[in-house]
């Protein structure tokens, strides 16, 4: 459910950054749900100025719940309450984040990047055997851009620079056609959520977008199941429509991501935050963000971080408003790019100007 618009988004989430390691003046930002202006108040931020003096603002790393919007710590604390998924988490938790290189090697070593297959119980029946591939997904890239859907990447003028990568990963139903020169047009991976193609099954069966590159499929499993427990109760009973899509486009890859993932990414998350995130499955974001560091040498991920054209609108394509899809309210959105801002290698000016956040590849890391 979308919750209702709101234009503040506090000062705590952001520090300021550049190159240069020059202190200056230690200021706060009063957001208007477009770039922030600044103020006279000062707080303790490590801030950073660019050659030409420039003050600039990037996501806070270290950012807390305490940040968010009344209205969403109100939801962040109702999402820990029911509980919805019986999470149980017993494993640590760190004040601190992990070192970026040990955090990489968590993921690495941790995240079981497998999808679903024909040896997989239940799906290894005579009626899924037409469906379910026969072997796991098996891609080798090298550069490769993640895009997210984020209402900033409109005017971004990206699709060049997202095109110059070896691959793009997209999610849902973002669309290409109209927006080349914000988006790009290379699709190589959509990762697709099992809300998606039950909800809109008619526009998912013949929309072309959804004909390029490779699908995955994801959907949200109790803490921990087994794959047969899931395949008993799954969030959205997306079977029919899956094997729908595969009776219409037999040779159209389409993968099932295993469901431990996403639990095993959780408790990374929820490990590396010292304060307890909501017990919900990462958002497809994130998803996509580890499966193509699994997949690729170095990943640019733009606009999951945001930049200086940072809004209150969802996603570039629809014309909704929520503070949520920065923030976050229902997945652990806060505490997903605290990390990814951990890892990010690139330069904060990148951030800045075009929400490019770069992260390495996990098989090259020496662990």
């Amino acid at each position: 459910m979308l919750e209702g618009r709101s234009d503040h988004i506090p000062w705590k989430m952001w520090r300021w950054g550049t190159s240069k390691e020059e202190p200056v003046q230690e200021v706060a930002v009063i957001a208007t749900g477009k770039v922030p202006l600044l103020s006279n108040t000062e707080v303790n931020l490590s801030t950073k100025v660019t050659r030409s003096n420039l003050i600039i603002k990037v996501w806070n790393k270290d950012s807390t719940s305490q940040s968010l919007h009344p209205r969403l710590q109100k939801a962040r604390q109702t999402y820990l309450k029911i509980n919805k998924y019986k999470v149980n988490y017993s494993g640590p938790k760190h004040a601190h984040k992990l070192r970026p290189k040990e955090l990489l090697c968590q993921l690495r070593n941790r995240l079981d990047f497998r999808m679903i297959t024909a040896t997989d119980s239940p799906f290894d029946i005579s009626e899924w055997e037409p469906y379910v591939p026969k072997g796991n997904i098996s891609i080798k890239l090298g550069r490769c851009a993640v895009v997210s859907s984020a209402g900033s990447m409109k005017s971004s003028h990206l699709g060049e620079d997202i095109d110059s990568h070896d691959a793009v990963l997209r999610f849902n139903g973002a669309p290409i056609k109209g927006f080349q020169a914000d988006v790009g047009e290379k699709t190589t991976i959509r990762l697709v959520n099992s809300q998606l193609i039950t909800v809109e099954e008619k526009k998912f069966l013949a929309d072309p977008q959804y004909n390029f590159g490779t699908l995955i499929l994801w959907d949200p499993a109790p803490y921990h199941s087994s794959i047969k427990e899931w395949y008993k109760k799954p969030d959205y009973n997306f079977y029919g429509s899956f094997k729908h899509y595969r009776k219409k486009y037999p040779k159209q890859p389409f993968y099932i991501l295993n469901p431990h993932m996403q639990w095993q990414l959780w408790d990374i998350l929820q490990e590396n935050s010292p304060e307890d995130i909501q017990p919900n499955p990462p958002s497809s974001g994130m998803l996509g963000i580890v499966l193509m560091m699994n997949f690729c040498d170095e990943v640019d991920v733009y606009e999951y971080l945001p930049s200086k054209r940072q809004t209150n609108i969802c996603h570039y394509y629809q014309k909704i408003f929520d503070q949520a899809c920065t923030m976050g309210a229902y997945h652990p959105l806060l505490f997903e790019k605290n990390i990814i801002k951990h890892l990010n290698i690139g330069k904060d000016e990148d951030i800045y100007n075009y929400g490019k956040a770069t992260l390495p590849g996990l098989r090259n890391v020496q662990c």
